[in-house]
């Protein structure tokens, strides 16, 4: 700590300090769960390991040559890398109250399915949050027909399979949610269904406020309502301090990020169903991706129409003409080849009985497409032989059906040799998903996906907002010893960095400290870079994110000790209570206080009072009893203790304008405080 001393122009120091050591973050490059998911194996089932790549925030190469860590959102086509339960401190959670949003499609079949992964990381959510000490309410809608299905009968339900009390709540409102902080940890709590709120679908404001009184942190385990915007989803997330996803939202959204990733070639998109104008856009990133598109299902007439093959054409949606002739020119441009059935088995319409094959380009009139015929299937089976990844999305399905037929049978009998042979495949949609349960193979691994729509938002670039809402984390992890020429040596961040100026000419004065600028600006962040270079600083780094939600993730990764945090003059805007992406949280401060060394200090001042004073507030109430103001409640420093201002603070000055600035320390001991504020001062 001498360092931080020297740092404030200090004369002496009281105490040789011991630090407080906050256990680092699990970093990792692929998803999977970490050891101590093993202490739940009495469900009979082990958690799923978790597919997909692991870094997906840009790699920015700039003039100089050195890294350039940008975390841009880090989104593989929308999807940003996100804070989830897995990697938040567990000690976190004990004693709050944590609002679980479960998915009731997995949670409440009457067959219970624990030993699928979906249906294990579901309850090991609400089974690991209970274990951890927190005081759990779930939240859901679900089927209203049927007595079974009253919020009683739900509660008796999920206490059955969680094998813990769950309790129902009837109604809901702020006095009811608070009283469950009062209440002891036993029980965890169900509330009301949502299906009888129209606040939910139309995401009322006050509604999520209500929702989510009393609520410290909430939990979005709910992957199939994530392309929606429901109260319960993304509402609730502007009045908790932290937003996380739950072990299953967090596979699931590992499996879709997969989808979106040619890890293995040749990849193959299997597509079903019909609508091909709704899901058009999907064909730009898969053409991306893929090296093939085999239609099936209603769908392939629409390319078959485009591509010039004679097929019936009330069996065409004219208002997906041009959709399909851009999909057949976006394919030829890119190299993608296209695979459509080559014949069907159709039904008399005369004599349903009665079945026929024909050629694709000589359906008779007065015959239905019921399945794919013989040659069609034999051709997509030679078809898929050498693929290393297929998605098969979308139903094979077509103006009737029969049950003389089984197209979509074999198909995921194909599928499931494939799977034995080295073959990564993604099942998307009910029908899918059912199918390869049905055919699946105890020596086949397939990922299933059941909602359809979700995938096909994703597919199309657009933002999922239940995915949105959760608070981000830092998507790869930083290799600080290509960083800094020392990196064990102590830290100080400066957050909200800005230009950097502060920053670096700290790190020009005091080489025997390491200085790392947290900015959410990428552009500032590339030219503070290149200053760092052009100056030859090897003590000075900055990282392009949001920190209000990635600071613990990166600092606690750092080896050094963290000895101070600076903020200063934050945009009055982003801190306004109502902000959703204000910089000051309570994760934020609560994150700074447990990474902090023992008299480590927070530097703290804005230009506008009001700014400052709920700075101050903030860290004082959410500060964990750890925190002490060096120079008193009710003042202000007059001077910067540092003798280095920032770019804005110069500006401010030079205008006669007065800085609210205070300094906080990290001290079990108020009497070691009161003496440091004597010691602390500014170095003429």
């Amino acid at each position: 700590m001498g360092h931080l001393l020297n740092l404030l122009h200090v004369t002496s120091f009281l105490t040789k300090l011991t630090f407080y050591h906050f256990p680092n973050l699990l970093h990792h490059n692929t998803c999977s769960y970490p050891p101590k998911v093993s202490k739940f194996q009495k469900y009979h089932a082990t958690p799923l390991a978790l597919q997909g790549s692991g870094d997906i925030a840009g790699h920015v190469e700039s003039p100089f040559k050195h890294k350039i860590y940008i975390n841009n959102g880090g989104e593989l086509n929308g999807i940003p890398h996100i804070q989830t339960l897995r990697e938040f401190p567990r000690a976190e959670l004990f004693e709050k109250v944590v609002m679980v949003r479960f998915d009731s499609n997995i949670l409440l079949k009457q067959e219970s399915n624990q030993t699928t992964p979906s249906g294990f990381n579901a309850l090991f959510t609400i089974k690991y949050l209970y274990e951890a000490g927190a005081k759990v309410i779930l939240v859901s809608d679900w089927n209203r027909n049927g007595s079974e299905l009253h919020t009683e009968s739900v509660a008796d339900f999920l206490s059955e399979i969680l094998q813990i009390q769950v309790v129902p709540m009837q109604g809901i409102s702020c006095n009811k949610l608070k009283n469950v902080k009062d209440h002891i940890k036993e029980n965890i709590h169900l509330l009301e269904n949502l299906s009888y709120f129209k606040d939910e679908v139309s995401n009322c404001l006050e509604f999520a406020r209500v929702l989510s009184s009393g609520v410290d942190i909430f939990v979005n385990d709910s992957f199939s309502n994530s392309h929606k915007v429901l109260a319960s989803t993304v509402g609730v997330t502007r009045f908790c301090y932290a937003c996380i996803a739950g072990f299953h939202f967090e596979e699931r959204l590992c499996l879709l990020k997969n989808v979106g990733e040619a890890s293995k070639k040749p990849y193959v998109a299997i597509i079903g169903g019909g609508n091909l104008y709704d899901k058009a856009a999907s064909f730009h990133f898969l053409a991306s991706k893929c090296e093939g598109f085999l239609f099936v299902g209603m769908i392939s007439f629409q390319i078959m129409y485009a591509l010039g093959v004679s097929v019936p054409l009330n069996l065409v949606d004219r208002k997906a003409l041009d959709e399909a002739l851009d999909i057949v020119r976006l394919a030829q441009d890119t190299n993608v080849q296209i695979l459509y059935p080559k014949d069907f088995w159709c039904r008399n319409k005369q004599n349903p009985s009665q079945l026929q094959v024909f050629p694709s380009h000589g359906i008779s009139d007065g015959w239905v497409p019921v399945d794919l015929g013989p040659v069609s299937l034999d051709e997509i089976s030679s078809f898929l032989t050498n693929c290393k990844k297929i998605m098969w999305i979308g139903p094979v399905k077509f103006v009737d059906s029969s049950k003389y037929t089984n197209g979509a049978s074999r198909l995921a009998e194909v599928l499931d040799q494939l799977s034995q042979s080295n073959c990564e495949i993604t099942a998307v949609g009910t029908t899918a998903c059912q199918l390869m349960r049905q055919k699946k193979s105890s020596l086949s691994f397939i990922s299933m996906i059941e909602n359809a729509t979700v995938v096909w938002e994703f597919l199309k670039g657009r933002k999922l907002p239940g995915v949105m809402a959760v608070d981000r984390a830092y998507p790869f992890e930083i290799k600080w010893n290509d960083v800094y020429s020392d990196p064990a040596q102590p830290l100080v961040v400066d957050i909200g960095s800005g230009n950097g100026l502060f920053l670096l000419e700290m790190a020009r004065r005091k080489r025997d400290l390491n200085f790392l600028g947290l900015e959410i600006n990428e552009k500032l962040v590339l030219r503070c870079l290149d200053s760092t270079h052009q100056y030859g600083l090897k003590n000075g780094y900055f990282i392009a994110t949001n920190a209000t939600s990635t600071f613990r993730s990166i600092v606690s990764s750092n080896p050094g000790e963290l000895v101070l945090v600076s903020i200063q003059c934050p945009n009055p805007d982003f801190n306004k209570p109502g902000h959703r992406w204000r910089m000051l949280q309570r994760s934020l401060i609560e994150a700074i206080v447990d990474l902090l060394a023992s008299d480590g200090k927070v530097f703290l001042q804005s230009d506008v009072e009001a700014v400052a004073i709920s700075m101050k507030e903030q860290f004082l109430r959410y500060g964990k009893g750890k925190l002490d103001l060096v120079h008193g409640q009710n003042e202000w420093l007059e001077e910067n203790p540092f003798g280095v201002r920032s770019d804005w603070e110069k500006h401010v000055l030079e205008r006669g304008a007065p800085m609210y600035r205070m300094m906080f320390s990290k001290s079990s001991d108020i009497s070691e405080v009161s003496a440091a504020n004597d010691v602390i001062q500014k170095d003429d």
